[in-house]
């Protein structure tokens, strides 16, 4: 993957509940790592066709794997485009170079 094609800037967050000063719980989101990503979205071509099982995915990151962090999916990715729920998350080839994401998108609601 060139330097070129990974213009998309990501944030990976985990939610985790935070409590306030009254002790309520929140959702609050923590940043794990801001990185450059290549962005596909979900078209009909061959490598999407090959993906069916992942029937609810939307789009696909790839990204440097980031070293002592592993990818899960209760990770949430946020870009330009929106928040997205990580469906699957896997190492390109297990070199341990690049990792891929497939995610669907989160609707908002309000």
């Amino acid at each position: 993957m060139s330097f070129g094609k990974m213009n998309t800037m990501i944030d990976l967050i985990t939610t985790q509940p935070i409590k306030d000063a009254e002790g309520f719980a929140n959702k609050g989101d923590t940043t794990i790592a801001s990185v450059r990503a290549y962005k596909e979205d979900r078209h009909g071509n061959e490598s999407w066709k090959n993906r069916a099982i992942f029937t609810k995915a939307s789009a696909l990151f790839r990204f440097r794997a980031i070293p002592g962090i592993a990818v899960k999916t209760n990770m949430i990715i946020v870009c330009d485009t929106g928040r997205y729920n990580i469906v699957s998350a896997e190492d390109v080839k297990n070199r341990g170079m690049y990792t891929e994401v497939l995610c669907e998108r989160m609707e908002t609601s309000g």
